[in-house]
C-alpha cells in the first residue's frame, strides 16, 4: 500500500493551507510580544540618544564649573598681553594677571654658558679610558638641580658616541662636534638655556684620554674648558631693575611670563580677554540646545497623522526635561546677595522656541561691568547643571533605571517567545498528525464509496437484464 507523503493527497483536502492558517492564528502571541519587545527596544535607543545628548551638557557644565577652593572670577579670568614691540620680548598671561600698561627696558639679554673639550681626536679615535671598568659615568649638574648621571661604555668612546649620549640625556647642555681645517674633532657644550641659574658643571668617573700623553687620562671635571660664562638679562620695568633667571622673565609681573629677544624698550600692555570664556558660554548653550532638541523630538506628537514618537508621554524624558529646566530657572543659593542672579543677566537668554541664545552684547556689558558678578553667575549655574546632569547619568540616576527596567522586560519577553516557539511545534505536530489521520480515514472511505458504487451498478444491471 502506497504511503501519504503529503497531508491532502488521499482526500484532496488542502491540509497545507489548512495547517497554515491554523498556526498563524497560533502565532498571533508570539507577533504581539515581538511587537511590544521591538516598541521597548526603541525605547532603549531613545533612551541612549538622550543619555549622549545629557552627556554633552554635562562636559559644558563641567568647563562652566570652578574647581574646588577656586574662585569663580580666578576660574575664568583671561587676560592678553601685547608689546608694542614684539620683537623685543613675547608674553603670556596667567589667571592672576592684573589689566594695565608697563614699560619694559631690555638692555642686555642673558647668554648660555659655553664649554669645550680641552683635547681634539680623530674621528675614530678613542677618547674614553675605562681602566679596568666597563662603564664610567659623566655628570652633569645644571645649576643647584639634580645631578644627571651619562653612563659611557666601550661602544660610545668616541667623541660621537659621548655627544649622542649627551644629547640623549637631556642634561641641561646640548653637544655638538666642530672640526678644524687639520681633521681634528672638538666637542663643544651650550647649556639649553641662558643665565647663571642655568650653567653647568661636570663631574663624574668618566675620564678623557690625552693624546699627547695617554698614560695620564684627565678627569672629567677639568677635561673641559669655559669658552663663554653665563650671564643674566639686564631689564627694567617701570624703571625697577628686576632679577632675572636667563631670558624668561616669570615673577615681575603677576600672572605674565616674558620671554625677551633682543634688546630694546617697549611698552607691555595686559587687557581683559573673555574670548576663552564665551567659547565655554556658546558650547554650553549648543550644548543644551542639542538637548532641548532631542527632547522635543522624542517626545514629538504629530496631530495630523495622529502618530506619537517613541517616548510621547515618557515619563523619564519628563523628569529630564523638567530637572534640566528647573537647574536654567532656579536661582542658586549662593547667588542670593550676587547683583547678578539670572543667567539672563549676563545674557544667556531662553527663546520662544525653548532655545537658548548667548547675547553676546549683553555679556559684553556685564564682565566688563562687573566681571566679579558675572564669573559668580557662571560658576553657580556651571555647579548646578553638573549636579543635575551627573545625578541624571548615575547608574541609579532615572535613565539607567528605566533602560535597565526595559532591558529586563525584553529579556523576559525572549524567554517567554522561546518557551511559545517550543510548545507551536508541538501543536504543529499535533495538527499534522491529526491531520494525517482524517487525511487517511476519508481517503478509505472514498475507496468503500467507490466499491460500494461499482457493486450496486453491477447490481441495477442484473435486475435490468
Amino acid at each position: 500500500m502506497a504511503t501519504i507523503s503529503s497531508a491532502g493527497i488521499g482526500s484532496g483536502i488542502n491540509v497545507e493551507s489548512l495547517i497554515s492558517s491554523l498556526m498563524s492564528l497560533e502565532k498571533r502571541p508570539i507577533t504581539n510580544l515581538q511587537t511590544r519587545q521591538s516598541s521597548f527596544e526603541s525605547k532603549i535607543s531613545a533612551l541612549g540618544t538622550l543619555k549622549g545628548a545629557l552627556s554633552s551638557l554635562q562636559t559644558a557644565a563641567k568647563a562652566l564649573t570652578p574647581a574646588i577652593g577656586q574662585t569663580a572670577t580666578a576660574a575664568f579670568s583671561g587676560f592678553k598681553a601685547s608689546l608694542a614691540d614684539s620683537t623685543i620680548a613675547t608674553a603670556t598671561t596667567g589667571s592672576s594677571a592684573v589689566a594695565g600698561k608697563y614699560s619694559l627696558e631690555v638692555s642686555t639679554l642673558a647668554t648660555n654658558q659655553r664649554l669645550s673639550l680641552g683635547k681634539t681626536y680623530g674621528a675614530t679615535d678613542a677618547v674614553l679610558d675605562f681602566g679596568s671598568d666597563t662603564s664610567r659615568t659623566l655628570t652633569i649638574t645644571k645649576g643647584s638641580g639634580t645631578p644627571v648621571d651619562i653612563t659611557l661604555d666601550s661602544s660610545q668612546n668616541t667623541l660621537a658616541g659621548v655627544r649622542d649620549a649627551i644629547n640623549n640625556a637631556s642634561a641641561g647642555v646640548s653637544a655638538t662636534i666642530v672640526t678644524d681645517t687639520s681633521g681634528k674633532q672638538n666637542l663643544l657644550l651650550t647649556a639649553t638655556d641662558g643665565g647663571t641659574a642655568n650653567a653647568v658643571s661636570i663631574s663624574g668617573t668618566a675620564t678623557f684620554i690625552d693624546p699627547a700623553n695617554p698614560g695620564s687620562p684627565i678627569a672629567a671635571s677639568s677635561a673641559f674648558n669655559q669658552t663663554q660664562a653665563a650671564t643674566d638679562a639686564s631689564v627694567k620695568i617701570q624703571g625697577v631693575s628686576i632679577a632675572t633667571n636667563g631670558n624668561k622673565i616669570t615673577d615681575a609681573i603677576d600672572g605674565i611670563t616674558l620671554d625677551l629677544a633682543k634688546t630694546g624698550t617697549t611698552t607691555l600692555t595686559v587687557e581683559r580677554d573673555n574670548s576663552s570664556l564665551k567659547g565655554k558660554l556658546e558650547a554650553f548653550v549648543n550644548a543644551y540646545n542639542s538637548l532641548n532638541s532631542s527632547i522635543k523630538s522624542l517626545g514629538a506628537y504629530n496631530s495630523t497623522t495622529k502618530t506619537a514618537a517613541v517616548l510621547n508621554g515618557d515619563s523619564t524624558l519628563r523628569s529630564v526635561q523638567g530637572q534640566v529646566r528647573s537647574a536654567l530657572t532656579s536661582v542658586p543659593t549662593e547667588l542670593a546677595s550676587n547683583p547678578l542672579k539670572t543667567l539672563s543677566d549676563i545674557g544667556i537668554e531662553f527663546q520662544t522656541d525653548g532655545s537658548l541664545k548667548l547675547n553676546s552684547t549683553k555679556f559684553d556689558s556685564a564682565a566688563s561691568t562687573n566681571f566679579t558678578a558675572t564669573a559668580a553667575v557662571i560658576g553657580a549655574f556651571g555647579n548646578t547643571l553638573k549636579t543635575t546632569t551627573t545625578d541624571l547619568l548615575a547608574t541609579n540616576g532615572v535613565i539607567a533605571s528605566r533602560t535597565d527596567g526595559l532591558s529586563s522586560s525584553v529579556k523576559y519577553m525572549d524567554s517567554r517567545i522561546e518557551a511559545m516557539e517550543s510548545r507551536l511545534t508541538i501543536i504543529e505536530k499535533s495538527y499534522r498528525a491529526k491531520f494525517s489521520a482524517l487525511d487517511t480515514t476519508m481517503t478509505s472511505m472514498s475507496t468503500t464509496s467507490s466499491y460500494l458504487s461499482q457493486q450496486l451498478a453491477l447490481l441495477s444491471n442484473m435486475v435490468s437484464n
